[in-house]
């Protein structure tokens, strides 16, 4: 409905222009929103107030020429001028009549746009170190990727949906020798663990593994693996200097074959729990994308030499640096170290270039609210890799916190003291995790009630939106018990008896589901299509508790069928863009 009016002021406009009514140099594109009151009509539109100054007409003027020359619809009963120079558009009862016929026939493909009708877009999401379980943070931009995504599609856009393995670099050593130190604990050596290694109990199942795998193929059978590096933190050393040291030595001692079969098993290990995790709880990716491929495939030589074309590089204390404080960054950095390796900087600008060849429309990131300096960091690399910086979108998630009782549950990858995605899972459930995490807007904090996402009670808003459709299930099985069958071309025809005001919303109220979509989809909001679902669900209860659905007048009961049948199948479809799954009883 809300395109049907742009296209109605579009074509008003240009009937205007083409009679010599006013001059524009450019085609305004019409802002139409829903209204807040039912008395201001369903749709209103500003376009009198934007143009009004740039043709040196009064607003409520313009507004009544454009009203003047409105094509007529079958979808719009009136259209009124309000305030300054509002358009205010009112829903005529033919467009919400068909709107019940147009869901039944519709079904699952109801409020979605043909598939590749808007731009490609690559969304990258999750994409957290394979250094541990995912925990209850990640969850968070699990869900709102993939409910993202999937709106998107709906929307009419092509989706790919990715995951960045980060299998190259300090933090991945840091693991692997957090494996074999552990190893080394298994096999009977007395070691100190290091302060800065990786503590949780996943790794004594990676070391265990390895054990099985090599026996004692990998133990250390001199000294100490310690002796003669700097001390550690226990011994009034810096943590960060001896984790370096150690992954030097164990690299020393290992060799290439040792080294990489720790790092090997505690990358796999890894990246196969994630992904049972993250499949267990409805979020799939079209592609893992390995960091190390990006070097194997030459694509980081390729985005380094493009830079350099470019004049965006230069050296400096032995080390290669990017210029990206002049691209819009607040401050240079570097892509090559002075000891030949690559930085994790110089990836991303290899992963970006890689997408964007991939991609021809829009590469959208979901990251952690903690790589708020990405941004700006990421837009250089697109300037300096001459490619549109506004091809590329960044949503920062903020953080999800858990709440035991009143007390804040920590958590660390790196000591082990953590809540896992998969423990909440277990606790509350996919239906009601995959609901909190998007119930509010991806740029607030998340306070995750556990109790709450556990109850059986109508202040739970998962509990709640799925509690109706299992009544409008229930509805229909009780149809069966007295007899009577559902006659949906009858309740066609008998639409105009669905006249109360309960009805009169909810007929509003499927019609919109289309436009919250595209909203959705729009803004990047996967909360906006959660909040448009409980309201939905507290019109029906509403309906519910006021009506009598199997009355004996066949044309009434068959017509309010057909309007339950349609809400049912707006749950239906709402909730699988978000990853709820809608009952048939509770």
């Amino acid at each position: 409905m809300r395109a049907h009016i742009k296209e109605l002021v579009s074509q008003a406009l240009g009937y205007l222009k083409r009679d010599g009514e006013f001059e524009l140099d450019a085609e305004p594109s019409p802002e139409v929103e829903r209204t807040r009151s039912r008395e201001h009509g369903d749709y209103a539109c500003n376009i009198a107030m934007v143009l009004s100054r740039r043709l040196g007409m009064k607003p409520r003027d313009l507004a009544e020429k454009i009203r003047s020359r409105l094509p007529d619809s079958k979808r719009v009963e009136k259209v009124e001028i309000a305030g300054p120079g509002f358009l205010n558009f009112f829903a005529s009862a033919h467009y919400l009549k068909v709107v019940v016929r147009d869901i039944l026939r519709q079904g699952e493909d109801y409020g979605r746009a043909p598939a590749g009708s808007r731009e490609d877009v690559l969304l990258e999401y999750v994409s957290a170190n394979p250094t541990g379980p995912l925990h209850v943070g990640h969850g968070r931009g699990a869900a709102h990727g993939a409910s993202l995504s999937a709106i998107l599609a709906a929307a009419g856009h092509n989706v790919q949906r990715e995951y960045y393995v980060n299998d190259y670099g300090r933090q991945m050593d840091i693991l692997a020798v957090s494996v074999w130190m552990r190893y080394l604990e298994l096999a009977g050596e007395r070691i100190e663990f290091p302060a800065n290694g990786y503590r949780g109990d996943y790794i004594f199942d990676i070391a265990r593994e390895v054990r099985s795998r090599h026996g004692d193929d990998l133990r250390h059978h001199g000294a100490d693996v310690a002796e003669g590096l700097p001390p550690d933190e226990a011994a009034g050393g810096d943590s960060e200097i001896f984790i370096d040291a150690l992954i030097a030595r164990a690299r020393e001692i290992l060799g290439e074959a040792g080294y990489e079969a720790c790092f090997r098993a505690a990358l796999e290990t890894m990246v196969d729990d994630i992904r049972a995790d993250l499949d267990d709880f409805g979020v799939t990716f079209d592609r893992w994308f390995s960091e190390r491929s990006l070097e194997q495939s030459g694509a980081l030589a390729r985005a380094l030499e493009r830079l350099r074309a470019g004049h965006w590089l230069y050296e400096k204390e032995g080390a290669t640096w990017f210029r990206a404080a002049d691209l819009g960054d607040d401050k240079d950095r570097v892509v090559v170290r002075d000891n030949g390796r690559t930085t994790y900087f110089a990836s991303d600008v290899a992963y970006l270039l890689d997408k964007f060849e991939r991609c021809p429309g829009t590469a959208l990131y979901i990251l952690g609210a903690d790589h708020h300096g990405y941004v700006p960091r990421l837009k250089a690399a697109a300037r300096g890799l001459g490619v549109d910086p506004d091809r590329l979108e960044v949503q920062l998630v903020q953080f999800a916190v858990l709440y035991r009782g009143t007390e804040k549950v920590q958590m660390s990858t790196r000591s082990g003291s953590f809540v896992t995605l998969r423990e909440l899972r277990e606790e509350v459930g996919n239906d009601a995790a995959r609901y909190f995490y998007v119930m509010r807007s991806h740029d607030q904090h998340l306070d995750f009630d556990l109790e709450l996402a556990k109850s059986r009670a109508s202040e739970n808003p998962v509990y709640y939106i799925q509690y109706a459709h299992a009544r409008i299930r229930s509805v229909f099985r009780k149809l069966e018990e007295t007899g009577h069958r559902y006659n949906a071309a009858l309740g066609e025809t008998a639409i105009d008896r669905l006249d109360s005001d309960h009805e009169q919303d909810l007929l509003r109220a499927v019609a919109r589901y289309p436009e919250v979509v595209e909203s959705a989809a729009e803004r990047r909001s996967p909360h906006l299509l959660s909040h448009y679902l409980h309201d939905l669900a507290a019109l029906f209860h509403a309906w519910y508790n006021n009506s009598h659905f199997l009355v004996d007048d066949a044309e009434l009961r068959n017509a309010r069928l057909n309007l339950t049948a349609a809400i049912g199948q707006v749950l239906r479809n709402g909730l699988g863009l978000i990853g709820v799954h809608a009952p048939e009883e509770m």
